[in-house]
């Protein structure tokens, strides 16, 4: 009898080891709002960058970005922040936003094998998104569009 105790709290242990587990890290990964972004014809899931490591990073390693998705990269104030291609798999369009998020700059199937190149917007602006190439046409995304967009369970527009 001792022995089938031993084994029911030693499960019971297990158990509750496992929903602690989820509770602590994967509860909040799945109760953690979608983030999107309307812009021309198109509603995007995307990713945000808002620190200077995650916008260094950026897409750098991905293999893929789906159709629907972006990153938002999200600076302290307005620049002519410059974007490049560093260990990117797959060409990209680039979307420069000023502070009313309005596109002021695009740059068109920027070449992932092109490592040296460094795109800069002509005007300043504080937001950078990064689609799959071909979205800004597919979706007529062009200057002067506004975009709206939501991070930080804010919606910014």
């Amino acid at each position: 009898m001792s022995g089938n105790l031993s084994t029911t709290l030693i499960i019971s242990g297990v158990i509750l080891v496992v929903g602690i587990t989820f509770l602590l890290v994967f509860l909040p990964m799945l109760l953690r709002p979608e983030t999107k972004l309307w812009i021309g014809d198109g509603i995007f899931r995307i990713d945000v960058a808002s620190t200077q490591i995650e916008r260094k990073n950026g897409l750098s390693g991905k293999s893929e970005l789906a159709a629907d998705q972006a990153l938002l990269m999200v600076f302290p104030g307005e620049d002519k922040y410059g974007i490049w291609m560093k260990d990117m798999n797959f060409p990209i369009d680039i979307v420069w936003l000023n502070k009313q998020k309005e596109v002021v700059y695009i740059v068109k199937n920027a070449p992932f094998d092109d490592q040296t190149t460094i795109y800069k917007p002509n005007t300043s602006a504080q937001y950078v998104v990064e689609f799959p190439a071909g979205t800004t046409d597919s979706k007529s995304i062009v200057i002067g569009k506004s975009a709206i967009f939501q991070y930080d369970n804010k919606v910014v527009n």
